[in-house]
């Protein structure tokens, strides 16, 4: 009985220290997670089967983030063995998953620019972008970094 009551409060002290981690510690030496605003905008258009993205992220503060990774789900499938750029990786058939680097409070990160072959030749292409991960840190306004954009085969920028 000893034994297992040593082994729960050290599995309890490890998720303590996990659960603190990145966090600042406020009155009362609370932990308070950071506040940030971050914000996707660019656009993206479709012509013949080629998606285009341009993505910025920016971060309106008061925090600033070493890191946010940007998630991009499209209705249609991609085509594989296609070379991402860097800070980008795949997350599915479906899914790009790219690092914003450092997003200094009203600042802005790297532009990253996609340019994807989709299976097919769709009419229409769908593209959720979103924040997958930002630090833990709070963010109170999170309509400029979650965007639903259609895309037909026009050729044509769709902004977000």
């Amino acid at each position: 009985m000893c034994v297992m009551r040593k082994v729960l409060l050290a599995v309890s002290a490890a998720v303590v220290m996990v659960v603190g981690l990145g966090a600042s510690a406020g009155a009362g030496g609370r932990v308070i997670a950071p506040e940030a605003d971050v914000a996707h905008h660019g656009h993206v258009s479709l012509v013949n089967g080629r998606l285009g993205v341009l993505l910025k992220s920016g971060n309106h503060g008061p925090a600033s983030l070493t890191n946010v990774t940007v998630r991009l789900a499209f209705s249609v499938q991609l085509a594989g063995a296609q070379e991402l750029p860097s800070g980008c990786l795949w997350g599915g058939d479906r899914v790009v998953l790219c690092a914003t680097g450092e997003l200094r409070a009203a600042g802005v990160g790297r532009r990253v620019a996609l340019d994807l072959r989709m299976v097919g030749a769709p009419q229409e292409v769908v593209v959720n972008v979103s924040t997958l991960w930002n630090g833990g840190a709070t963010d109170r306004n999170p309509e400029n970094h979650q965007h639903r954009v259609l895309a037909p085969d026009t050729g044509d920028p769709y902004a977000f």
